[in-house]
């Protein structure tokens, strides 16, 4: 008992535009992990809660994340 019958199904690659939404909703991110390969992103509520953790290699991606942990 305990395990999932349900086979793991792939998830969705972060894009900019998807992580660019979340923000204009209102919700926060946080990043985990970024080099030239991937940027790692935590999601997290308006309140800061954390929600999932995605990941995207797209280059503009990338970009962003480096430019806004450099922000902070």
């Amino acid at each position: 008992m305990g395990t999932s019958v349900l086979p793991d199904r792939p998830r969705p690659e972060l894009t900019l535009h998807n992580l660019i939404r979340w923000e204009d909703h209102g919700a926060a991110w946080r990043t985990v992990e970024v080099d030239d390969d991937q940027a790692v992103v935590e999601l997290c509520t308006c309140h800061g809660e954390p929600v999932d953790v995605v990941r995207g290699s797209a280059h503009e991606l990338i970009e962003f994340v480096r430019s806004r942990r450099d922000d902070g």
